[in-house]
């Protein structure tokens, strides 16, 4: 075809070939416009409106009435069932034909009573594939004019993010309407789709290359004389498009490039903006989808990690499970993480976070073979020193992210290298550079990945995770068909759809020039999560307490009657529900604690490492005076602790108001809104005169809606003063802190994180010290941080207010305690660890039978104050067998006797997994169980009982 050169105009250009594949502009006239041939109705359509989730089977049993499109039904949450009826014309031989439905809402159709293809037009799914080429001996021919076929499609009430009223995460609307807007059969031109795929990439290749790459130049003149070549009523004008596209894709990188691993991914929160029930429904919608992609492409990779959602899957959806193992099998659906779900990386406890390991890994090698080789936390807003330990002793070397990314002040200089944990453990560890879970295979994920990358030099092979998340939704066959054009192209790195497997060998093979991370990942953003939703929080730190003391109670009861039946089922059952969200957890933490079996055993569980009750100096008590409602001194050994000028335990009240993210976000700004809470609605008085107990208690007015009552206690014998603390709270957009300003000059904190402690800076010299103004833990506050802090800071977090997206989140009433111990000396010499135990796990008295006769008797005991007898539970695999978990807890070396008070026949050390290592037995001597300790070292031993 004839035609003058072009001018060397590259906006002329570049705006024409946009026009030509654009959704709005001049689509009577280009090539987008012809995506969609014929189109014709349904033979019927009719609905059905639930409340509820109901199975499919119950859902055909309901009354269908007829619908029309554009009709109105919910409200949020509820669901509507559609009976479609259609018949394919007899004209349409040789095409593919599409169900074309666009609609608010997620949908899931059902062929033959099965799920077979997930809609949702956020997640870019408005059609379902009805036959891709309809041919006269198709089995049950859809152009039969004797036979019609009927789909099911199951439209839930709510967005790919929830039903947030005029913003995503505002609270949800509870009276939204939701509609179909289209629904029909059409005729899909693949043809056409794939010219648009060229051209896209092209375009893209353009504006991302930039003005001064002569490869943008190239993509530009291809993508120019293709749309000279195209004419697009004219089909038999594309292969010669085509053919140019095709020859500009087929140049070659050279061998230095850089290698893209992309994996379909589909990140799905198990709790976010919906209840989990719709959970549920988003990973059969995702997971679906994705097996007719890769019966349509057998090069498709998926990683899907979550347990948990295995499970609900399983359970819901047997039929699609069996079929995600068949492809877990043929290597395309990769389970991926090695725990239950992906949980926050900061606030459970140690042994809370060992089960998600433990439940983890087991399933997975259940149901799928395998245990998993990495650990796979992409969305989570921070990440323990003690998580390298962790991952290492449940058989995981590698670890993916992306969260720190987001990070607010600073940028973390690392996308490959090793992190190193508390106790010097490494794992390797990969941040995707294009900043990104749910890429979508464009031209500006891979420019990303290779720019974004702060390793180049050392690592030439990065991750590129693709497809619809947070929702779910996961990958598309355009995000494949983009993948594909570009595998080897000149200008763009080099791009294999891979495994996580295979991403981390090359990695690994040539690791020698990467960098160590030591400590824990500090995520600047989101630091308001974890005062946000105080009684959740709450509720899981009881229910983790109170399952480790009813698995003591359960172990010691063993040791006691061989014919005890431990109660293991239900204690799995009920460490898995811990992992709910925040609509449904206070109902599940009473359903933990209504279900614990404590009359089953007459044993009364204690901490380990608790301090000797017996033998305290009297010069180490506290003394403190209480004016004006606050601690104006506070001395040890005549040494004053609060600082001068100012008053312990001050309430104050901050504006609460972040940049975005409501619930998520504390910025460091509020700090310039500080006014202290000082109206006294009932002054100090008198509760507790003294001897073994001594009180006050006072109330404050924080507002015309919120108060606060306190009763201040010190106890004989205690090292420390406790603060009971009630607060009626229905503030918004505020914060409420309780200030502790001390005569202490250090430049580090020390706080308690899993299994140890790590010290965070109490300065502010440079921006990685100011970002650290909110740290995940606060205080001595009892449930909601961890069990302590060594006291060198001034002011810990009590309660927030955001309105997003739970417009109600932390109002009503609050119970919680927190303490401060002034001493002498380190936190170590002043058995801080084992005060805060008892503050956090006091003794729980069990009675016994009346007439019962009580003998003294230790069921276990440890020779050094360091080490922390932290869990007892029966083994998985061996019902004479019991778990002992220990850690050294002062960041020291040191050997010890582990002594029980029953016959133990054999000891060997296993790993989280409980999995023994034949070449290390435990001995078991005269003194006792000999161990030897590294700093913060996690010990598993597995005891056989006699």
């Amino acid at each position: 075809m004839y035609h003058q050169p072009v001018l060397k105009n590259r906006r002329t250009l570049l705006e024409r070939a946009e026009k030509f594949i654009s959704e709005i502009y001049f689509t009577d006239c280009n090539l987008r416009g012809r995506l969609y041939g014929d189109a014709c109705p349904l033979e019927s359509i009719s609905s059905s409106l639930s409340q509820q989730r109901i199975p499919f089977l119950e859902a055909v049993k309901q009354n269908f009435e007829p619908y029309q499109v554009g009709d109105t039904f919910g409200p949020t949450w509820w669901t509507c069932w559609f009976k479609v009826s259609l018949r394919i014309p007899d004209s349409w031989r040789g095409k593919q034909v599409h169900l074309s439905w666009e609609s608010d809402g997620e949908a899931m159709v059902w062929r033959d009573e099965q799920p077979v293809q997930g809609l949702t037009k956020e997640g870019e799914k408005t059609s379902y594939i009805l036959t891709e080429c309809l041919k006269d001996d198709e089995p049950h021919s859809l152009s039969s004019v004797s036979f019609s076929i009927s789909l099911y499609v199951e439209l839930a009430c709510n967005s790919l993010f929830g039903a947030g009223q005029g913003s995503m995460i505002a609270a949800p609307d509870p009276d939204r309407k939701y509609s179909v807007q289209k629904a029909e059969l059409v005729v899909f031109k693949s043809d056409v789709r794939e010219l648009l795929t060229d051209l896209e990439m092209l375009v893209d290749m353009v504006k991302l290359l930039g003005e001064g790459e002569q490869r943008g130049y190239q993509a530009l003149f291809t993508a120019n004389e293709m749309v000279n070549l195209c004419e697009p009523t004219n089909p038999s004008s594309f292969p010669a498009a085509r053919s140019l596209a095709q020859k500009f894709f087929s140049q070659r990188n050279g061998e230095s490039q850089h290698t893209v691993h992309a994996m379909g991914h589909c990140h799905i929160d198990s709790a976010w903006l919906w209840p989990y029930e719709e959970t549920i429904r988003k990973c059969a919608r995702s997971w679906v989808t994705v097996i007719r992609l890769m019966e349509k492409n057998p090069h498709m990779v998926f990683t899907c990690s979550q347990a948990q959602q295995f499970d609900w899957v399983k359970s819901w959806y047997p039929g699609l499970f069996s079929q995600i193992q068949h492809f877990v099998k043929k290597g395309q659906f990769i389970p991926v993480g090695g725990t239950w779900v992906e949980m926050d990386g900061n606030l459970p406890s140690g042994e809370s976070m060992v089960r998600q390991f433990l439940e983890g890994q087991r399933f997975f090698k259940k149901e799928f073979g395998n245990y998993c080789k990495e650990f796979w936390l992409p969305d989570t807003f921070g990440y323990s020193a003690q998580l390298p330990q962790l991952m290492q002793s449940s058989g995981i070397t590698r670890f993916l992210t992306q969260k720190l990314s987001w990070n607010l002040v600073n940028t973390f200089p690392h996308n490959t290298f090793f992190w190193e944990g508390l106790d010097g453990s490494q794992v390797l560890t990969h941040f995707p550079p294009g900043n990104s879970y749910e890429m979508k295979g464009k031209v500006e994920d891979l420019v990303n990945t290779v720019k974004n990358n702060k390793d180049k030099g050392r690592a030439n092979h990065s991750a590129a995770l693709f497809g619809f998340g947070d929702g779910g939704g996961g990958p598309t066959q355009l995000m494949l068909d983009r993948l594909d054009r570009v595998q080897d192209t000149d200008g763009l790195p080099r791009v294999q759809m891979s495994s996580p497997n295979r991403l981390f060998s090359e990695l690994e093979a040539d690791s020698s020039l990467l960098c160590t991370w030591t400590g824990e990942l500090f995520l600047e953003l989101h630091n308001g999560t974890y005062t946000t939703q105080a009684q959740i929080k709450l509720g899981n730190r009881q229910c983790e307490t109170l399952l480790h003391d009813v698995e003591v109670a359960s172990s010691l009861a063993l040791c006691l009657d061989k014919t005890f039946q431990y109660p293991s089922e239900p204690l799995q059952i009920l460490w898995r529900l811990l992992r709910v969200s925040y609509s449904d957890s206070t109902a599940t933490s009473v359903a933990v604690l209504n279900t614990l079996p404590w009359e089953r055993t007459e044993v009364l569980p204690l901490t380990g490492g608790a301090p000797d009750h017996h033998q305290p100096c009297l010069g180490t008590i506290a003394d403190y005076t209480v004016e004006n409602e606050t601690v104006l001194s506070l001395s040890l050994c005549s040494r004053e602790a609060i600082s001068h000028g100012c008053s312990g335990n001050q309430f104050v009240l901050f504006d609460d108001v972040p940049l975005y993210w409501d619930a998520w976000d504390v910025m460091d700004y509020h700090l310039q809104t500080r006014k202290p809470v000082v109206e006294v609605v009932s002054p100090v008085q008198i509760a507790s005169p003294g001897g073994l107990r001594g009180s006050v208690t006072f109330t404050l007015r924080i507002s015309d809606k919120s108060t606060i009552t306190q009763e201040i206690i010190l106890d004989a014998m205690c090292p420390y003063i406790k603060f009971n603390t009630q607060v009626e709270w229905f503030e918004s957009h505020k914060f409420l802190k309780v200030e502790f300003p001390v005569r202490v000059r250090s430049p580090n904190a020390t706080y308690e994180i899993q299994f140890g402690h790590l010290q965070r800076p109490t300065h502010r010299n440079t921006s990685w010290d100011w970002a650290r103004f909110e740290v995940p833990i606060t205080s001595f506050i009892q449930f909601v941080g961890h069990k302590w802090a060594d006291l060198s800071e001034h002011v810990g977090s009590a309660l927030r207010a955001p309105k997003s997206p739970d417009a109600n989140a932390d109002m009503g009433s609050h119970q919680f305690t927190y303490a401060v111990m002034p001493h002498t000396g380190t936190f170590q010499e002043a058995s801080v660890i084992q005060w805060a135990y008892n503050l956090n796990n006091p003794l729980r008295l069990i009675d016994h039978a009346p007439g019962s006769h009580i003998v003294a008797w230790s069921a276990f005991s440890v020779s050094a104050a360091a080490v922390i007898l932290e869990t007892v539970k029966q083994a998985e695999d061996r019902k004479d067998g019991l778990v002992v978990r220990l850690y050294e807890s002062h960041g020291s070396s040191v050997s010890v006797y582990l002594t029980a008070g029953f016959p133990i026949t054999e000891a060997w050390h296993c790993d989280l997994l409980e999995r023994v290592d034949p070449s290390r037995p435990a001995p078991i001597t005269a003194s006792g169980i000999s161990i030897s300790f590294s700093p913060f070292q996690i010990v598993s031993l597995l005891l056989y009982l006699k």
